[in-house]
């Protein structure tokens, strides 16, 4: 490491030590409240999608969501006339679906001398170096978000290259504790009471399944699946005007395949990576997106509030330190995270879905 270098990372070590109160940033210390709240709204802003979506800071590792959003109407009428009783309830409340559990999640990155001695002569030196571990943050908050679907003692990136086993993401915890509000099961199923019809191929199948040993695909447009999904809601939220049709890339049609390649092009690629893409034409009467990491296959309505990310309060922990060993300087960050949809009730899934052309 150049001399020049050094001196620009060691201003870096002592703003982190002095803005956190310790002595020393290459001794683990937990982040003061102040200054983690500002590195959230740095990810927040760094990110399109996560700016959108709710954070939360919770007391406990586990325990009842704490989302202030209403779950319910609130309207009602009380005979009290004839002596009954009037009796308020919590619009807030998700009964039983309302547990949140936060699991260590470790933010360690390295970044080798060499590119640090490139970066030396740059008046934003420190800013630099910052932005590039919340970017990355951010963007694998999103994808735990879409794809986590465990919490691994030892998580294995090769096998996992989408962050499945760090923890369990929204997705996951739709599937897992409201199964009636998804469309899952990849296999060819016939509901003359609904049009989901999960397979792969061509041919749609028809409502009384007079076509089943022949039918190859779920729906003829996203339209007729996003009605269906709509109606999977709870009642009081289907005409919400905030809901949002969060589509995956593989079942747009051909005529928004400019968008997504316009996206690919742009010099700034990765940055897209982090950007809401929304379709210039409404998807079943609601607005349409395209966000990071969403599976290919998918379709969700639901709110952009709705989903949530909760950090245990006091438990982000930071150490940074030069590792002459590696010739790197290491950033060692956790925190306790759950993804955390408030309310149900507001969200409906559908995967493995296959486009078709409607049959003759």
């Amino acid at each position: 490491m150049r001399k020049d270098t050094r001196a620009q990372l060691l201003g870096y070590s002592s703003q982190i030590a002095m803005i956190n109160g310790v002595d020393d940033a290459a001794q683990k210390f937990t982040v003061t409240p102040t200054v983690r709240q500002k590195m959230q709204e740095r990810i927040q802003q760094g990110s399109e999608f996560l700016s959108q979506i709710s954070f939360e800071t919770v007391i406990d590792k586990t325990g009842q969501k704490v989302g202030v959003g209403t779950t319910r109407p609130i309207a009602s009428r009380t005979n009290t006339a004839g002596g009954n009783r009037r009796i308020a309830t919590d619009p807030t409340s998700t009964s039983n679906e309302g547990i949140y559990v936060c699991a260590q999640t470790n933010f360690d990155t390295a970044i080798p001398y060499a590119k640090l001695d490139n970066w030396r002569h740059k008046p934003e030196f420190q800013t630099l170096l910052r932005d590039v571990i919340l970017k990355q943050q951010a963007r694998d908050m999103i994808m735990i978000g879409w794809n986590g679907t465990s919490v691994a003692a030892t998580t294995d990136r090769v096998a996992n290259p989408l962050l499945q086993d760090v923890n369990k993401g929204w997705l996951h915890h739709l599937r897992t504790d409201a199964p009636a509000r998804c469309i899952l099961d990849g296999a060819l199923t016939t509901d003359p009471t609904k049009a989901i019809y999960v397979a792969s191929g061509v041919e749609v199948l028809n409502a009384e399944g007079t076509n089943a040993a022949t039918a190859k695909a779920d729906y003829v447009n996203l339209d007729h699946l996003v009605h269906d999904l709509t109606e999977m809601l709870d009642e009081w939220h289907r005409d919400s005007s905030d809901l949002v049709v969060i589509v995956g890339r593989d079942l747009l049609q051909d005529k928004y395949s400019n968008i997504l390649t316009a996206a690919a092009n742009t010099p700034t690629e990765v940055e897209a990576r982090d950007r809401i893409l929304t379709l210039p034409k409404q998807v079943g009467g609601k607005r349409a997106v395209v966000v990071p990491f969403f599976p290919a296959k998918a379709v969700m309505i639901t709110t952009l509030e709705n989903l949530a990310i909760y950090e245990q309060e006091e438990t982000r922990r930071r150490l940074f330190r030069d590792e002459p060993d590696y010739d790197q300087v290491a950033n060692y960050e956790s925190a306790n995270l759950a993804y955390v949809i408030e309310d149900y009730g507001l969200a409906a899934l559908a995967q493995n879905i296959v486009m078709g052309p409607k049959p003759a």
